[in-house]
């Protein structure tokens, strides 16, 4: 039994806890995945990891104790005797995390980029620009899902030299492919059976540019007004900010905010088009799952080209007006879904490739 501590901040529906949670569902019984969580109370993946045999530990964050997170987080390293561990971050400020489990012996400590950029001060960022030596120094091996994520966490000059392994946002073709009977039953629920739905899936943080998304969304509505908006995710700060702005736009009656789903295969079946404009992104889940499901999607030009595995995404400048974005929705809404299924095989987006390629990098096989 090969067991792995993978250190994240929580265990909610994050891009990257997504991701680690697919790898979970489908790497082998011998290969286990516990998790070091910075988030107090129970994440929606919890209960799901202990099922499958998988140990949740709590340290407090680093900005709050730094001292005690990394004597906590040695302990749990040296006590559980892990010989693997995967840290899951965007910038080198994570060293400190990778220090602590170096000195409590892990014997193959990886790194996974998870963005490609990050909010952070002009101080931040000279910092990190002052540990990435040093951090990249102690990484046994470095990860990441897209180029400009590697880029940003590990530096130019690291890619340019091939010392960084890419490892694919996948799916599972047998759960995230389109679904005529699910695409009902989601709309019917919803109330939403005749309409176009413009679909969207993320946490409110200001990072996936939701206000811009409303103002693209009101100029969709003159145009078409049988759209709807499914605004799909939560455990976000800027929650309460978007829904006063949908009613400042007086757009309550077509606006939908659906909070966390467990379904998101069968709520981008019931999607007409996918709308992405965040100011930037390691790699996103959503918009290859979309991808899957044969949805046609817009999103930023901020993203990596790297995301576009099926030819059904189009890329968008953020200084664009909201109404050639409207425009550019509402194009994408009427076209029909494509049977992806042969794309993901072929460019190693399908579950089972990159499974091999995660025990490879991360537990050495």
């Amino acid at each position: 039994m090969k067991r792995c501590l993978c250190i994240v901040s929580t265990l909610d529906t994050g891009g990257a806890e997504t991701f680690l949670m697919k790898i979970f569902r489908k790497i082998k019984q011998d290969h286990i995945l516990d998790f070091i969580v910075s988030v107090e109370g129970k994440g929606f993946f919890q209960d799901e990891v202990e099922q499958m045999g998988g140990k949740v530990f709590y340290i407090p964050p680093r900005t709050q104790a730094p001292i005690k997170a990394y004597k906590d987080l040695k302990k749990i390293i040296k006590n559980n005797k892990y010989d693997y561990v995967l840290k899951l971050c965007d910038t080198p400020i994570g060293i400190t995390d990778v220090m602590a489990a170096k000195s409590a012996g892990a014997k193959r400590i990886s790194v996974r980029s998870c963005n490609a950029a990050a909010d952070v001060s002009v101080s931040k960022k000279i910092i990190n620009a002052a540990l990435q030596p040093f951090f990249n120094a102690l990484i046994d091996v470095k990860i990441a899902p897209s180029d400009l994520a590697a880029e940003y966490t590990f530096g130019k000059k690291q890619v340019k030299e091939n010392k960084v392994n890419f490892l694919h946002n996948a799916v599972d073709m047998s759960v995230y492919s389109y679904n005529e009977n699910a695409r009902a039953a989601v709309r019917e629920e919803l109330g939403i059976k005749d309409k176009i739905v413009i679909g969207h899936i993320g946490r409110f943080d200001r990072q996936k540019n939701h206000l811009f998304l409303l103002e693209v969304f009101n100029e969709i509505r003159k145009q078409d007004s049988n759209a709807i908006l499914a605004l799909v995710g939560g455990n976000g700060h800027i929650e309460a900010e978007v829904r006063q702005r949908v009613k400042d736009l007086n757009l309550e009656d077509s606006v939908i905010f659906t909070g966390v789903r467990s379904d998101i295969p069968e709520i981008l079946s019931a999607m007409d088009a996918f709308v992405l404009p965040s100011f930037y992104e390691g790699m996103p889940n959503t918009v290859i799952e979309a991808q899957a499901t044969g949805l046609n999607c817009i999103i930023a030009d901020t993203i990596t080209r790297q995301a576009n595995i099926t030819g059904l995404v189009e890329y968008l400048p953020l200084n664009l007006s909201p109404e050639i974005w409207a425009k550019k929705v509402l194009d994408a809404a009427k076209k029909e879904r494509k049977n992806t299924k042969e794309d993901f095989i072929k460019n190693k987006y399908d579950i089972e490739s990159t499974v091999e390629e995660f025990k490879r990098l991360v537990f050495g096989e």
